[in-house]
């Protein structure tokens, strides 16, 4: 088993109210998923330990079953995220300058 590391991007900012549930969830609370908010935006910085790219991100998918109103909008993979899950090759991230 490895880790996998992407985020996840919510369709919107969460509410307070999505807050005061986020902190009673213990699915959230188990680690391997923190919460990352900007101005406008919230989304999950994710570490999950499974056996492939999807299960980890199926698992993670599965903890917002008790998160009502929060829609996950995409899963993202930047390229340092490509990097440590050993994915990055010159074919899908370019090399940098030398």
């Amino acid at each position: 088993m490895r880790s996998w590391y992407f985020n996840l991007v919510l369709d919107a900012p969460l509410s307070e109210e999505q807050q005061d549930v986020l902190d009673g969830l213990d699915r959230f609370s188990e680690g391997g998923i923190g919460l990352e908010e900007g101005p406008g935006y919230s989304g999950f910085l994710c570490v999950v330990r499974a056996e492939t790219l999807t299960a980890a991100i199926a698992d993670t998918l599965n903890r917002f079953e008790d998160f009502p109103g929060v829609l996950v909008r995409s899963v993202v993979l930047d390229h340092f995220d490509l990097a440590a899950n050993g994915m990055a090759t010159p074919a899908v991230v370019p090399a940098p300058p030398r």
